[in-house]
């Protein structure tokens, strides 16, 4: 729209967000009375009230001015380039590089009509530079953070192993029809974007990181502490272009898109090795990417680290510390039971003892123990390489998982024949590993002479001690956790702060459950007790129950009264099932 001499007719952006649908025009006279008293912007009142989102600032500016315009976020800049202008520079010119494509340098600027200051960039960085707009506080925000070094991306890239991730210019990157604009940022902000998820997750100590299509776009989380955060959200249109960028960096096929897939690769960060387990998944809005971060810092070993107080830690060493047998940690996926397999293998390991596993995958690497990884697609199973290890004069064997029967039988008979077999299972507590291992069709009679012990786990989070601060449980949650009500015994719980997210919670720590098989429980093992039959026998004998331990480790202030219900709800079993599981057995 031109005036009558031909120049541009100058465009509100006030007007631009009525013409477009944003605001209404009573809010528009609403923040032209309250600029007049305060003098500030239009766009600023408009956001600092609610009335539009900083997104829908910068498209009304960009529609007046001509240009497109950006939200800045984490992916979409590439922090190493912010070195080519500096910080101060950066403050004064209002303006941040976002990104470099074949000689092509794109900078959100606060004025990209400026002619002065595009000058100076091309000046400074002997590029050709494309301007695009973004608010000002939005830039001085990212500045403020890259120079600072809070994303030291350019650390993380250097360290990538060059025979594990491909670089931008070998890869293809599939595309719809897109923009401009689009094209570039699905170049090498894509690369950038993954980057700073692998890194950020990394250093925030996280265990999976979820990438998933959205009808808006692409949400990416991160689990940390066993708790799905949100890390970022990409703009639309970036969603194939991430999970082809995944699926490359994990020797994955980009051009199946219809089937499940998965993928490993090896990276180096922070001076450390970290393995990645990539899996896709097709689904109604395009692929779900999960990432599984396996970080050595992350594992540890020692029991003493672990969570077990000192009565179950002396249970389970004695267990341990049988010549042969089968010993068995049961929880829920996620618990924490390979862990706790492998920190009783970092107690038995020396150079006198042949160790072998069998996992499903191999999670972390170990010295002096040889482990085996189970391929289902060639037929070696659980069963077959269990087999073939009691031919490889084994002393100690480690079963990922029992499965099925074959796989149940076979470790039995090992640890009847002389071997210490340490394996997982799938149960509510320890005393419901005998009730699996029958429904598995092992005689009870095997069971009561292989069976030294059992471990049933959680995983509990524990109290930030950044901001941990006294409290009074509701009366109804010292009444679920068994401990009297009115006496007015304060606990510790997090307030929340930045070091924990806000969520009054830094880390995990396990609640254990140890059953140790004494010679009487061995004979009701024998004749086949019902499982509330071998709960109440232990009851009788001082044994402690998961959410009992989980109790007594709240009281010690390391983790609050409801994250112990919360974790522990599925162990308190209703007796009222006993009469089934006591035919069950007998049909046995």
């Amino acid at each position: 729209m031109t005036s009558s001499r031909g120049r541009p007719k100058r465009v509100f952006v006030g007007e631009a967000l009525v013409e477009q649908g944003e605001i209404t025009r009573e809010q528009l006279d609403a923040a032209l009375s309250e600029q007049k008293k305060s003098g500030q912007r239009i766009g600023e009142i408009l956001v600092g009230t609610g009335v539009i989102s900083p997104g829908s600032l910068v498209r009304g500016l960009a529609r007046c001015i001509g240009v497109r315009g950006v939200v800045l976020r984490h992916g979409l800049i590439d922090p190493g380039l912010l070195k080519l202008i500096g910080e101060d520079e950066a403050e004064r010119l209002r303006a941040i590089p976002m990104f470099k494509v074949r000689g092509v340098l794109t900078v959100a600027l606060a004025e990209p009509q400026s002619l002065p200051t595009l000058d100076r960039l091309r000046q400074l960085t002997g590029l050709e530079v494309r301007p695009v707009l973004a608010l000002e506080a939005n830039i001085h925000e990212y500045v403020k953070k890259y120079a600072g070094g809070n994303v030291d991306v350019d650390a993380f890239l250097t360290s990538l192993s060059e025979q594990d991730v491909e670089v931008v210019e070998r890869e293809t990157v599939d595309e719809g029809p897109a923009t401009d604009l689009d094209r570039m940022v699905a170049g090498s902000p894509i690369v950038n974007l993954v980057n700073v998820a692998l890194m950020t997750s990394v250093k925030d100590g996280a265990s999976d990181i979820h990438i998933e299509p959205d009808k808006r776009g692409t949400l990416i989380r991160y689990r940390i502490d066993g708790v799905l955060r949100e890390l970022m959200k990409p703009p639309a249109g970036m969603h194939a272009a991430i999970v082809s960028r995944v699926k490359v960096i994990g020797k994955m096929d980009i051009a199946e898109k219809r089937l499940p897939q998965e993928g490993r690769v090896r990276i180096v960060a922070e001076g450390r090795e970290i393995d990645l387990r990539v899996s896709s998944m097709p689904t109604l809005l395009g692929e779900k990417i999960v990432i599984r971060i396996l970080d050595k810092r992350n594992l540890r070993v020692k029991m003493e680290d672990l969570g077990f107080r000192s009565g179950a830690l002396a249970t389970f060493k004695r267990v341990l510390e049988q010549p042969h047998g089968l010993v068995l940690v049961t929880g829920p996926t996620g618990s924490g039971k390979t862990t706790t397999l492998y920190s009783a293998l970092d107690l038995l390991r020396s150079p006198e003892v042949n160790i072998l596993t069998v996992e499903d995958p191999v999670e972390y690497q170990l010295d002096l123990i040889n482990q085996i990884q189970v391929n289902d697609q060639i037929g070696m199973t659980f069963a077959r390489a269990l087999r073939s290890i009691l031919r490889q004069d084994p002393d100690v064997i480690m079963v990922g998982e029992i499965r099925d029967q074959e796989t149940a039988r076979v470790a039995v008979q090992a640890a009847l024949t002389g071997h210490m077999v340490l394996a997982t299972l799938h149960t509510n507590d320890a005393p419901g590993a005998v009730a699996r291992l029958s429904d598995m069709g092992i005689e009870t009679y095997l069971m009561s002479a292989a069976l030294n012990g059992a471990v049933a786990q959680r995983l509990a989070r524990t109290v930030c001690g950044g901001c941990a601060a006294r409290y009074f449980p509701a009366e109804q949650v010292l009444r679920d956790a068994g401990l009297p009500v009115g006496e007015g015994k304060p606990f510790r719980r997090g307030a929340g702060c930045q070091q924990c997210h806000n969520s009054g919670f830094l880390g995990r720590l396990g609640i254990y459950e140890v059953m140790e098989v004494t010679p009487e429980l061995r004979r009701r093992i024998h004749h086949g007790a019902a499982t509330h039959e071998l709960r109440a026998y232990l009851k009788r004998h001082g044994h402690l129950t998961l959410r009992e331990e989980g109790v007594l480790l709240a009281i010690d202030g390391k983790t609050t009264l409801e994250e112990v219900l919360r974790v522990s709800h599925t162990d308190d079993l209703d007796d009222e099932a006993a009469p089934a599981d006591t035919d069950r057995r007998a049909a046995a």
